[in-house]
């Protein structure tokens, strides 16, 4: 790529560490890159990308107690394009930000060599792994996804995940936990998030065909 191929570009940086996007704006500015914006959390992203239109939005997943994965998908439903850079490097991370909606990965420990490439090639229409990404899915063992997926949920996640798979309705979990049909509904919406899955249907295939092989924590 020529150093000035990507020159005028927009990005908008979402990092709850300052000391990252301090030096993220030093290392986009030797392209040309402009950084236009930058949030420490999905609310506050929101709010200024509600009034800022970058051509691009380089995303961390862990934002304190925000998911990334949220606001990837929300992201994706307001039409922007988005770069995760994080320092997870697994399969499962991977694997749930394409489907929450980002259009590539690159992890903190390759950022400095491969995110000039990844950025040229995300606004020129394609998706893009960076060599550490693309070698932890090849490297994946499906079968290890069941115990990851477990890892993953809360206690009350886990609850509602489990009477999904029995086939309960949202009505019904309520019920059953003593809970507001709200609160299922809001546990169900992370589930969908952190699985990785387009929906409630969906999340209850899952829960069906998957539940019995999982073995939870002692």
């Amino acid at each position: 790529m020529s150093d000035n191929s990507l020159q005028g570009t927009s990005v908008f940086l979402v990092d709850d560490h300052p000391a990252v996007t301090e030096g993220l704006t030093i290392l986009l500015s030797r392209y040309g890159i402009v950084v236009c914006g930058q949030a420490g959390s999905r609310e506050k992203a929101l709010q200024a990308l509600a009034t800022v239109v970058p051509d691009l939005v380089l995303v961390d997943l862990s934002l304190g107690s925000d998911n990334g994965l949220d606001l990837i998908a929300d992201l994706k439903s307001a039409g922007m394009k988005t770069l995760v850079y994080t320092m997870h490097d697994d399969a499962w991370h991977i694997r749930s930000a394409l489907a929450a909606g980002a259009n590539g990965y690159v992890t903190k420990r390759e950022i400095t060599d491969t995110l000039p490439d990844a950025i040229g090639a995300i606004l020129a229409g394609q998706s893009f792994l960076s060599p550490g990404a693309a070698e932890a899915l090849a490297a994946h063992e499906p079968a290890d996804e069941k115990h990851i997926v477990w890892e993953r949920l809360s206690a009350r996640e886990r609850e509602i995940f489990q009477r999904a798979g029995q086939g309960l309705s949202t009505v019904d979990i309520a019920d059953e936990l003593q809970i507001a049909v709200s609160t299922v509904e809001t546990n169900i919406a992370r589930i969908i998030s952190k699985l990785g899955l387009s929906g409630t249907k969906e999340m209850r295939r899952y829960a069906i065909q998957h539940l019995r092989n999982i073995k939870p924590s002692p």
